[in-house]
């Protein structure tokens, strides 16, 4: 859990940094390129087709050296060539029909990206899927000290092209796999005399994590498509600028998802009765931390639009946008990890495919109809609120337990949120969240003492 944290804490420190330097000393539209690179490349994981997914659904919980090393050599060589092959595709793309020098270089490192990514994952997968978290905790501090190093070394010596920032990025990502490589060289560096077309593995690792794998684009494109409208009715500027405040709000979700690569093997082990009452425990107090966090909206964005003015306008978004976090870490950290566990990929892909299709027809209405970009960067967090409900309903009545008042009380909120955040721009918008926040948690006050006496009995188990 240290390293998992400490990693993530790096992570936080670094994402920070970039977030709060890079707008501040390059262009806007040269900042849209870099995220339209970070947007794009976001979607490279699933052109894997759910391989990764199946590895780590089906061996999690194992033991690293139980593993069938010849096996996983062989699914290794055959992924690097599946890889290469799609990359090599996208590159040629790029080169014969991107016409706009900027995209057709955003393209070509999405390419590489895809091959240097898709053949991490296995080994990220594979060491998370075995609990080896501390040399998975140290692959992603190496990634982002390299990048981060690039990053500060490319600002010292005057250079402020985001195209040298994406290489940045992607050589972190590159020598990060290397290290991957040594950390299962028992894996990679195996004799070519052991490899054999292991297409029945290939088979059953796609069949089991595709659901997984078509949820996961579902859920990308929830946001996704709503981005993608902003990209294509406003232009790269603006999406830049939404795109700072998207990474704003959504840095939370760093230190969950640290904690959310500890849970899944765990739960793997644990007992099928004992789940319940752990998700309530760890519920409870997530929700009132996640809540919480909120109520430092306001100075956040004071001291973001005094940094960065240039950007002041399309942070008055954050108001919509900041309570998303509290929808995707529940999400995220609980919700998911539970599902996976109790094997409910299917479940998870029909949620995610139904929040698509309603972010689709909300995209369409908010943007081509009434072309509002207020209304449209409102949708993510109403967007995620459905899924996140939704998804939710349903692993209730798997636990068998009720959370009808939480949904509700927790909606309360973020509308409380919204509302102040909205319409009082000054210091009195914490008084009102923050009263309305006290009145949560005296509603909560037992459930959450509860849990904190459930947390360190779990703990001496």
């Amino acid at each position: 859990m240290s390293y998992s944290v400490l990693s993530n804490l790096i992570s936080l420190v670094i994402s920070t940094i970039v977030i709060l330097v890079i707008p501040k000393l390059i262009g806007v539209e040269e900042y849209g390129y870099w995220q339209l690179f970070v947007f794009y490349s976001s979607y490279v994981g699933f052109l894997h087709f759910g391989w990764n997914d199946g590895i780590y659904l089906r061996y999690g919980g194992e033991e690293y050296e139980s593993l069938d090393k010849k096996l996983f050599f062989s699914q290794f060589i055959q992924l690097v060539i599946v890889q290469a092959c799609i990359g090599g595709l996208i590159f040629l793309f790029s080169v014969f029909f991107v016409d706009d020098l900027n995209r057709s270089f955003i393209w070509k490192m999405v390419a590489v990206t895809l091959v240097v990514l898709n053949v991490r994952f296995m080994f990220f997968f594979i060491l998370q899927a075995t609990n080896r978290i501390k040399e998975y905790a140290r692959l992603t501090i190496l990634d982002r000290f390299v990048y981060i190093g690039l990053i500060i070394l490319f600002l010292v010596f005057g250079v402020r092209n985001y195209q040298l920032m994406i290489l940045a990025d992607v050589i972190g990502k590159l020598i990060s796999l290397i290290f991957a490589f040594i950390l299962c060289k028992d894996i990679v560096f195996n004799r070519l005399s052991h490899f054999y077309f292991s297409i029945t593995e290939t088979i059953a690792n796609i069949r089991v994590g595709i659901s997984l794998m078509f949820a996961n684009i579902a859920s990308t494109l929830i946001i996704g498509t709503v981005k993608f409208g902003i990209e294509r009715n406003w232009n790269v500027a603006t999406f830049g600028k939404v795109s700072l405040t998207l990474s704003i709000s959504n840095m939370m979700m760093i230190f969950i998802n640290a904690v959310g690569v500890i849970i899944f093997p765990v739960l793997r082990r644990t007992k099928r009765e004992k789940l319940a009452v752990i998700y309530i425990i760890m519920r409870d107090l997530l929700m009132a931390l996640l809540l919480g966090v909120l109520v430092f909206y306001y100075p956040l964005k004071t001291m973001m639009s005094a940094w960065l003015p240039q950007y002041a306008d399309s942070l008055l978004y954050m108001a919509l946008a900041f309570p998303m976090f509290t929808y995707e870490g529940k999400m995220s950290l609980l919700i998911n990890t539970y599902l996976k566990t109790l094997r409910k990929e299917k479940l998870i892909l029909r949620v995610n495919v139904m929040s698509m299709v309603l972010s689709f027809i909300l995209t369409v209405t908010v943007v081509k109809i009434f072309n509002n970009l207020e209304l449209t960067v409102l949708n993510i967090v109403i967007l995620l609120a459905f899924r996140s409900a939704l998804a939710e309903y349903f692993l209730a009545r798997e636990l068998k337990i009720q959370i009808r008042k939480d949904l509700i009380l927790e909606t309360m909120m973020t509308i409380i949120f919204i509302s102040s955040g909205w319409y009082i721009n000054s210091w009195f918008m914490i008084v009102v969240y923050g009263f309305a926040y006290i009145i949560y948690l005296i509603i909560k006050k037992n459930n959450i003492k509860e849990s904190i006496v459930g947390i360190k009995v779990l703990l001496k188990e």
